[in-house]
């Protein structure tokens, strides 16, 4: 791939992940400005910071019949993609607006019915350009993690101060103290991260129109509800272990939006400044343990390298549960280990699959582990931690040991199932057979 076609894609991929990171980090701190949002119960077990969150879930849910039975079949995907983010910048920007949660939530999901599509799209862009998908696809889709970083390194360094827009090198990089007074806002905290992903999203959606020509993969082809979901993969769900692997990873999903949804106000409690920025932390470890993971997959095998995964997000949920104003470090410490609880599951979670499932149905396989845990398991999991943070509410204080025991006991359950049921033996010809 040559060095302009490389910068190109860098630059999609960049913008890509700036645009979701930008806003859902601080997007609890925001929901604290609109309307209904003190309205604490909307249906029985639905909460609006819940429904806000899980939002991502439905839309993750829903993009696989946008990409598989329209992107894939009709347009070229370059166009596609440019489209949904124009699309997507106009919600974004109308969710910024809103006044009420009615409001917020629609524009909202809107965005994400046009954003989380593109998630498939830009790597089918990236994997049909390159010569060799193996060896030039990792660097690139290495600066999607550096734009989430920037996001939260903009936004945890932002202040509004008298309404004038003030940004500072974060105090864990080595800058001064947040400033503090009745005339601060934190950025995250107003329309202006949204305002950021706008332009983001602008920006990516008129640039793609320039990347190169991409015709749909299955155009002419008849494409079935089962084939956009990945069903054709349930056959895999004959081999005990695969199917003790997509249960847990369906059940790990949820303690997991834990750590999205709630950890960004929990920093704050710690009287730890810049969160947002504080939380890229966790993108940075991600970077270094992905290096990692194919070495302990070939020493150890995959049963032992997804059970250190869930084992740092059970330790990880420990350390939160335990931190608070005088144990920051702990809090550290729980952020620090997001590399090796995503890379050690779910990263490493993707190469077995990729491994298990045989070649004609590999895709397949991989789109239905992606439903299952972007898509129900983040749905689930918004929705559980929106209703548990409000039963942990007194007098406006919320109890946060009492909201980190939960995930932390839901992660140990699914560890115990996982290494008690999960057995790694290759394949049979009759056990993946239709």
């Amino acid at each position: 791939m040559n060095n302009s076609l490389t910068l190109r894609f860098c630059i999609m991929m960049f913008l890509q992940f700036f645009i979701w990171g930008v806003w859902y980090v601080p997007m609890w701190k925001f929901l604290g400005n609109v309307e209904g949002v003190g309205d604490w119960k909307l249906w029985g077990f639905l909460t609006p910071v819940g429904l806000a969150y899980a939002s991502t879930g439905i839309a993750a849910m829903v993009s696989p019949f946008i990409v598989g039975m329209i992107a894939d079949r009709f347009f070229p995907t370059q166009i596609v993609v440019g489209i949904l983010h124009l699309l997507g910048a106009l919600f974004l920007y109308l969710t910024s607006q809103a006044q009420h949660f009615n409001d917020f939530f629609m524009w909202l999901l809107l965005h994400l019915l046009c954003y989380m599509p593109t998630l498939a799209l830009v790597n089918s862009l990236l994997f049909q350009n390159v010569e060799n998908p193996e060896k030039d696809a990792p660097p690139v889709r290495t600066l999607g993690t550096v734009g989430w970083i920037t996001s939260g390194i903009l936004v945890g360094g932002g202040f509004l101060v008298s309404e004038e827009f003030v940004w500072q090198l974060p105090e864990f990089m080595g800058g001064e103290s947040a400033p503090s007074g009745e005339t601060v806002k934190e950025l995250g905290s107003t329309k202006w991260p949204y305002l950021f992903g706008v332009l983001a999203s602008i920006i990516l959606g008129v640039f793609s129109f320039t990347l190169p020509h991409t015709p749909p993969r299955l155009k002419g082809r008849e494409v079935s509800i089962g084939d956009v979901l990945g069903l054709k993969a349930l056959r895999l769900m004959k081999d005990r272990s695969f199917a003790v692997f997509i249960f847990c990873s369906l059940l790990i999903c949820i303690p997991l939006s834990f750590y999205f949804q709630s950890t960004n106000v929990f920093l704050g409690y710690c009287e730890i400044g810049n969160s947002e920025g504080v939380m890229t932390l966790g993108q940075v470890s991600e970077i270094f343990f992905l290096l990692l993971v194919p070495f302990f997959f070939r020493k150890y095998g995959v049963r032992v390298i997804l059970s250190i995964g869930m084992f740092f997000w059970v330790l990880r949920y420990l350390l939160f549960a335990n931190a608070g104003p005088d144990a920051q470090a702990l809090a550290f410490l729980g952020v620090l280990f997001h590399g090796i609880c995503y890379d050690f599951f779910f990263f490493a979670g993707q190469l077995y699959v990729d491994k298990r499932a045989p070649e004609d149905i590999r895709s397949a396989a991989q789109g239905f582990i992606a439903f299952v845990t972007l898509g129900v398991g983040m749905f689930v999991g918004g929705l559980l931690n929106g209703w548990w943070n409000i039963r942990q509410t007194h007098n406006g204080e919320l109890n946060w040991p009492a909201v980190w025991y939960f995930p932390a006991i839901m992660a140990a359950f699914v560890l115990f199932v996982f290494l008690v049921t999960f057995r790694d033996k290759e394949p049979t010809t009759d056990s993946i057979s239709a």
